[in-house]
C-alpha cells in the first residue's frame, strides 16, 4: 500500500478519534509492611491493565481500602478510612486482613462495593474489573519489570512467604493469613534482582516468619544464575548480599539457625540489623503468651552475636499488661532490657483482641497500671538508647539519603529502618539526592537520632 499526506481538508482523512480516559483507582494502605506489598502487587496488575493511581479521592473511579485486623485499636482505624472513602468517593472496595470480618465491615458500612480478604489479589482485581471495568489498549498495558511500589524509589519491601505456624496466644495473624507458605527462592531472587537493576538500594526483607522461610516446601531447590539455590533463610540472605545493595532482615524469629547470618553482618553482606520480636523476658509471660521461654539464654546469644559483629543493632518489640503479669514479672523484662541493651524497641500496652485466645487467660492487668509499665519501660528504654547514641558522636558512618530539602538531607544510618526506627539529620557541602549512600561524620545526638556532616 502507498503512504499519501491527508490535507485537514480532504475528504477521505481520518477524523482524530477520541480517546477514553483510563479509570482510575485510589488506594488507601493500612498497616505493615506486609500490607503495603499486597498493594503493590495490587497496583501492578491494574497498572499493566492500564489502570491509573489517582492521586485523591476526587478524581478516582474506585477506591481500595487495604485494611489491618491485628489489634482493634487498627481494626476501628480501618473502619475509620473505609468510612471516610465512602463519604469522599462512594465507590469502596475493602480488602486486607479485616477483610475477613466482612459482616462487621458491611453492618457499618452496608453501601461497600466488594470485600475481600488478605493477599486475594485476583478478587480485589475482579472487584475493580466490575467497578471500573478496564481500558483494553497495548499503548497503556504496560508496567516496568520491577512493579509498581509505594515506597520512595530507593528502597523496597520485598515479602518472601506468607502466612505463620506460630500460635501465639495474643496474636490472630494465622486465622487472617493462614500458616506458613513459601515463595519459590528463585521467584524471589527474580524479584530481588529486579528491584536492584531498578535503582533500589535497599532491600527490607518481610514475611510473618522470616527465619522460618522455605520450612513448608522442604527447602526446595531451584536454579539460580546457573546453580541449585535453597529455599533456605541463610541461602537466600547469602544470595541477596550478592546483589548489591543494602538487605534488612525484619520479623525474625530467634530460631538457632540465626545464628549462621551473623557472620554476613561482620563481612558487610548484608547490613548488621536484626528485627526479633522478643515480646517479653519473663518466663511466665512468654509461657502464657506461647512463646520460647529461654530469655536468660538469648541474652547470651546476643552477647556472642556482639563478639562477632560489634556494630550489630538489634531491633524488637514488646507487650506491657499481658494478662498474669506481675510487677515482679515487669521488673525482670526492665532488668534484662538493661542487660541486653537493644538498639531499637517498640512497646505495646497489650490489648484484648478479638478472636485470641490470651483473653480468655485470667489476670487482667488495669489501663493504669498498662499505662505506667508503659512508660517506665519507655523512660528506661530512652536511657539505653541516648547512651548508644551518643557513643556514635565522633564517628564515621555509612548513610543513605531519604529526602533532601533547603536546609539539608535526611537519611538513615544501616542500623534504622524506614518509618520504624531513628534518623539522621545532615549537613552537605555537596548536592546530594535520595537514594546516595553517602559516609558521614557523626557530629551529633539525641535520644533517637544523629546529626552528621557529608564533606
Amino acid at each position: 500500500m502507498t503512504a499519501r499526506s491527508q490535507s485537514p481538508g480532504d475528504p477521505t482523512a481520518t477524523a482524530p478519534r477520541s480517546v477514553k480516559p483510563a479509570p482510575k483507582v485510589g488506594f488507601v494502605s493500612l498497616g505493615c509492611p506486609k500490607a503495603l506489598v499486597d498493594s503493590e502487587r495490587i497496583i501492578t496488575k491494574l497498572r499493566s491493565e492500564g489502570y491509573q493511581v489517582a492521586p485523591d479521592y476526587a478524581n478516582a473511579d474506585v477506591v481500595v481500602v487495604n485494611t489491618c485486623g491485628f489489634l482493634d485499636s487498627a481494626k476501628q482505624e480501618s473502619l475509620d478510612a473505609i468510612g471516610e472513602a465512602m463519604a469522599e468517593n462512594g465507590r469502596v472496595i475493602v480488602t486486607g486482613c479485616m477483610g475477613v470480618e466482612e459482616g462487621r465491615i458491611r453492618e457499618v458500612h452496608p453501601g461497600v462495593l466488594a470485600v475481600t480478604g488478605p493477599h486475594q489479589y485476583e478478587q480485589v482485581v475482579t472487584a475493580v474489573h466490575d467497578a471500573a471495568p478496564p481500558l483494553h489498549d497495548p499503548y497503556i498495558d504496560l508496567v516496568p519489570p520491577e512493579g509498581l511500589r509505594l515506597t520512595p524509589r530507593h528502597y523496597a519491601y520485598l515479602k518472601i512467604s506468607e502466612g505463620c505456624n506460630h500460635r501465639c496466644s495474643f496474636c490472630i495473624i494465622p486465622s487472617l493469613r493462614g500458616d506458613l507458605a513459601s515463595r519459590p527462592v528463585n521467584h524471589v531472587m527474580t524479584e530481588a534482582e529486579r528491584l536492584v537493576k531498578a535503582g533500589v538500594k535497599e532491600l527490607l526483607v518481610i514475611s510473618q516468619d522470616t527465619s522460618a522461610y522455605g520450612l513448608d516446601i522442604k527447602y526446595a531447590e531451584a536454579p539460580w544464575k546457573g546453580a541449585p539455590l535453597k529455599a533456605r533463610f541463610l541461602d537466600l540472605t547469602r544470595a541477596l548480599g550478592d546483589l548489591g545493595a543494602w538487605v534488612r532482615l525484619h520479623y525474625v524469629y530467634p530460631y538457632p539457625h540465626v545464628d549462621d547470618v551473623i557472620p554476613l553482618m561482620a563481612e558487610g553482606r548484608i547490613l548488621p540489623y536484626l528485627d526479633i520480636p522478643f515480646q517479653h523476658a519473663s518466663p511466665a509471660v512468654l509461657k502464657a503468651m506461647r512463646r520460647p521461654a529461654h530469655q536468660e539464654k538469648t541474652a547470651e546469644r546476643i552477647a556472642r552475636w556482639r563478639e562477632i559483629c560489634p556494630d550489630l543493632a538489634i531491633r524488637s518489640t514488646f507487650i506491657v499488661g499481658f494478662p498474669g503479669e506481675t510487677e515482679e514479672d515487669f521488673s525482670m523484662l526492665l532488668d534484662w532490657l538493661r542487660e541486653t541493651r537493644l538498639n531499637r524497641i517498640g512497646c505495646f500496652k497489650y490489648e484484648a483482641v478479638e478472636g485470641a485466645p490470651a483473653n480468655a487467660l485470667p489476670g487482667a492487668v488495669p489501663e493504669e497500671v498498662k499505662e505506667e509499665r508503659w512508660h517506665r519501660f519507655m523512660e528506661a528504654q530512652q536511657e539505653i538508647s541516648a547512651e548508644i547514641q551518643v557513643a556514635r558522636v565522633g564517628s564515621e558512618i555509612d548513610v543513605i539519603v531519604d529526602e533532601v530539602g533547603p536546609d539539608g538531607a535526611i537519611g538513615r544510618s544501616k542500623w534504622d529502618a524506614p518509618e520504624i526506627d531513628g534518623t539522621v539529620f545532615l549537613e552537605s557541602a555537596r548536592t546530594l539526592k535520595p537514594g546516595d549512600i553517602v559516609k558521614a561524620r557523626v557530629t551529633g545526638a539525641d535520644d533517637y537520632d544523629l546529626f552528621a556532616t557529608v564533606d
